[in-house]
């Protein structure tokens, strides 16, 4: 059954190696490059025209990797699984939408602000709602309304609080790595390593998992979680396919991801999170995306209260490009800062279980 995770990883990884330059040359003959903003650092007047919408490569390869990987090991699909992909591809089809309409339709601010909104919610809405149903032998459906960190605590919240609590986390992750996708492979690299993370907590709940019984090695913290080998599956299929995209979009871009791919990464995100019961560690696993999405509401609360700005620029990369940081210098650094937030969050979830021995 593990061997799913390998496959979804490696044809994910194979996928866009060779799928992405495909893309490339296609956007490029259509002429479907990224605008640049005047008000940005200089040296991204370089960029303008490269190709946009490269999300659709890693898209794509996930639910490939996830479904082929089924195939080759004999497995079913799991509900929570396919609902995560759908949550992926849901939001990545308003980010294209958004895409669409900015670079083939020339319109520089995309869809509009509500029909943007609206697309989101009803994404959003429909996976909240769908994570609800389908229970197992033992009653576990694919989402809880219990509010969790490394597991599920306190009290239910009710399905209507659920909803709105899951919107919250979509929109907040997607923003998030909205805002963090400003510099080649910045959001991509920083994607790869939570992943990475929720692969490994996957694996870690399948075999920690309260239905496994007496071959639980620790009973007292056992998770009750739906599918969590399948949710690996689906987090090794990103991880492999954001790094053969990464292999494309590192400095300097070959392509970029756009609102395609950065909608579907924080969806994706926030799905995991939801499914696997760490909504709250997802924060701190995420850490990277927090920190530049607070950097931009510093940002704005400080103009609109004195009028005056905390940082040369918001989101904060562009911060450090205007005091001098080179862009390969702000990512690898960034990165850095994300490794030690995965590494934090993974060290949390494990002091949760082994605190229950």
């Amino acid at each position: 059954m593990m061997n799913q995770i390998l496959f979804a990883g490696v044809i994910g990884l194979f996928l866009t190696l060779i799928g992405t330059p495909l893309l490339i040359k296609l956007l490029a003959r259509k002429g479907y490059g990224q605008y640049i903003r005047d008000d940005g650092p200089r040296e991204h007047a370089s960029k303008r025209g490269t190709p946009t919408m490269g999300g659709i490569a890693f898209i794509l390869a996930t639910v490939a990797a996830y479904f082929l990987s089924k195939v080759i090991s004999g497995e079913p699909p799991r509900y929570s699984g396919v609902l995560v992909l759908g949550l992926m591809v849901g939001m990545g089809l308003v980010g294209f939408l958004d895409d669409y309409i900015k670079i083939v339709k020339r319109r520089s601010l995309g869809l509009r602000a509500k029909a943007k909104m609206a697309g989101q919610l009803i994404v959003g809405i429909a996976f909240a709602v769908l994570s609800l149903q389908f229970a197992d032998s033992r009653g576990q459906t694919p989402a809880s309304t219990k509010l969790s960190f490394i597991t599920d605590f306190g009290w239910t919240i009710g399905p209507v609080l659920f909803v709105v609590w899951a919107l919250f986390m979509i929109l907040a992750m997607s923003n998030g790595v909205n805002l963090t996708d400003g510099l080649d492979g910045l959001a991509t690299g920083a994607s790869v390593l939570v992943f990475g993370a929720y692969t490994f907590i996957g694996v870690w709940q399948f075999q920690e998992s309260c239905a496994n019984g007496e071959t639980l090695t620790n009973p007292g913290a056992c998770y009750e979680v739906r599918d969590p080998l399948d949710l690996a599956v689906v987090a090794s299929a990103l991880m492999g396919s954001c790094l053969g995209f990464l292999w494309w979009n590192t400095s300097p871009a070959k392509i970029f991801m756009g609102d395609t791919g950065s909608l579907a990464l924080g969806g994706v995100l926030a799905g995991l999170a939801i499914c696997s019961r760490t909504e709250l560690l997802l924060a701190i696993l995420g850490g990277l995306f927090v920190l530049i999405t607070m950097s931009v509401v510093i940002q704005v609360g400080s103009f609109k209260l004195t009028g005056k700005r905390v940082f040369r620029m918001a989101p904060l990369q562009h911060h450090f490009e205007l005091k001098g940081w080179s862009e390969v210098l702000v990512v690898v650094r960034f990165w850095i800062i994300q490794g030690i937030c995965v590494i934090v969050g993974l060290g949390l979830f494990y002091a949760g279980w082994a605190a229950d021995k």
